[in-house]
């Protein structure tokens, strides 16, 4: 009986370590459960993580092709080291702004915003394919359209000039075709050869022609008399003006509050001084123009640019796309610029082939897109794209009238002549966007093919290229023609 005090004095501190192992062993618990539960994205997305990156390359990713069979990208066995399957791009830099690339340290284009579905690791792909028994990631099959593709590559190329093309079926948002130069070879990526990658990386990182850049998503440029097509559909929607009405234009016009005078192209008049609408669009004269901006006002001038897309941060195709911008809190000289696409207006090339879009489409703006298809290597389809409505830009009675204009463009006389297609009317606004950085005009086009019953739009810009209509403008033929047959 006389031990037990004795007991429970060393009962004491032994209670009070077993306690505090307890809090080590709960905290313990609670950290673990904390990082696996709400850290371990960012875990994995760590460059530093070692098993993630070598577990990246352990399976084989699903296929990038388009819907004739072509690949774009695939996974090919190796044998022997870390790494069981290396990414191959078969037809290089031809298709690098779709498909981008994954290496041992990064990830870009497709390959980035699709990852989950490629890898294996979205939900929906990793549930059927353990149904299915299938290793592996999903395939995408893509809308882009391979002669389309080739074509604007080639075109686009042939400038000796950056910039970008994109072409959309106006009636589903479908990309049928997006280009981006100068490109790169995404294979250059793909080496498990830290050195020669880092090497590869350092030359296209430095490279002053910044062919890393996808121009056609990522890039944004003010769209020169291009933007007349969104001026033209307020002034129309607004009901004081239609393609007939004269409009005001002098060889010069002094803008609000500033002492200086805009003047046409080559300092011209615009035919007689007091032109119709569609007379002035189809030459692009710019003093009718700023003086529609500044009777319309920037807000209704804002409405319209903000239908076709403006000023939106969240589109995504799937890969994210920069920001068209219609300025706010301009003056009326500033007003009466920006209806002219200058100032501070800023689109992306595929803002610039949207605005066509919308316009073919009766008015209506489809979402793009780029993926048609997810399945998986037995052909069980995980998801089908379903084209949605975006915007609805203009009514249909207003899209016509625009579209009545467009189509001079291309005409004897127009500043798109070079876009013609023997044998199919094509619509079209040209522009020559003025570039302070480097005094070089870019030359900027949008228009649409056939008028009656369109089945492509298009958008190009090239940097420091001069003039929309001498420049930009054959590029856009090239593609419509690959893709609508002309005998041209």
């Amino acid at each position: 009986m006389a031990a037990a005090p004795r007991a429970r004095r060393i009962n004491i501190p032994l209670r009070r370590t077993a306690l505090i192992c307890g809090v080590m062993l709960f905290a313990l618990l609670a950290k673990v459960t904390f990082i696996q539960a709400f850290q371990a994205d960012r875990l994995n997305a760590d460059p530093r993580n070692h098993r993630i990156m070598i577990a990246r390359f352990d399976n084989p990713r699903g296929e990038i092709v388009l819907g004739d069979g072509t690949v774009l990208a695939t996974s090919r066995r190796i044998d022997g080291g870390r790494f069981r399957y290396r990414r191959v791009y078969p037809q290089g830099p031809l298709y690098a702004a779709v498909s981008g690339y994954i290496s041992l340290y990064g990830q870009a284009g497709l390959e980035a915003a699709e990852g989950a579905a490629l890898s294996g690791d979205d939900p929906p792909v990793k549930v059927r394919s353990l149904v299915n028994g299938i290793e592996g990631g999903a395939t995408l099959e893509l809308t882009i359209d391979s002669r389309a593709q080739r074509a604007a590559y080639e075109a686009l190329r042939a400038t000796g000039r950056p910039g970008a093309v994109v072409a959309i079926d106006p009636v589903t948002g479908a990309i049928l075709a997006m280009v981006s130069s100068p490109s790169y070879d995404p294979n250059l990526y793909t080496t498990f050869d830290g050195a020669q990658l880092e090497r590869a990386d350092r030359r296209l990182q430095g490279d002053p022609a910044n062919p890393l850049l996808n121009r056609a998503l990522q890039q944004n440029y003010p769209p020169g008399s291009t933007f007349k097509v969104v001026t033209s559909a307020a002034a129309l929607s607004s009901g004081r003006y239609t393609p007939t009405v004269k409009v005001g234009a002098p060889a010069e016009l002094r803008l609000p509050g500033t002492d200086t005078y805009l003047r046409n192209s080559g300092g011209a008049t615009c035919g007689d001084g007091n032109p119709p609408l569609a007379y002035a669009f189809k030459v692009s004269c710019n003093t009718p123009f700023a003086k529609i901006g500044i009777d319309l006002g920037q807000d209704v001038l804002r409405a319209q640019a903000e239908a076709f897309g403006f000023n939106d941060d969240d589109l995504a195709v799937p890969m994210p796309v920069a920001r068209s911008v219609y300025p706010p809190g301009m003056d009326r000289a500033q007003t009466a610029m920006s209806a002219l696409g200058q100032f501070d207006d800023r689109v992306t090339p595929l803002m610039v082939a949207m605005m066509s879009a919308a316009i073919a489409n009766d008015g209506v703006l489809m979402r793009p897109y780029l993926v048609a298809e997810t399945r998986l290597a037995d052909g069980t389809v995980v998801s089908d794209a379903e084209p949605s409505r975006y915007r609805r830009t203009l009514d249909e009675n207003e899209a016509n009238r625009l579209t009545a204009m467009m189509v001079t463009v291309t005409r004897p006389g127009g500043t798109g002549e070079a876009a013609a297609l023997p044998g199919i009317d094509v619509a079209a606004k040209t522009g020559t966007a003025e570039n302070a950085a480097s005094g070089r005009d870019h030359a900027v086009f949008t228009g649409f093919a056939p008028a009656a019953g369109p089945r492509v739009a298009v958008g190009v810009v090239v940097e420091g290229g001069g003039a929309g209509g001498q420049v930009a403008a054959p590029i856009a033929r090239a593609v419509m023609h690959a893709l609508l047959g002309s005998s041209s």
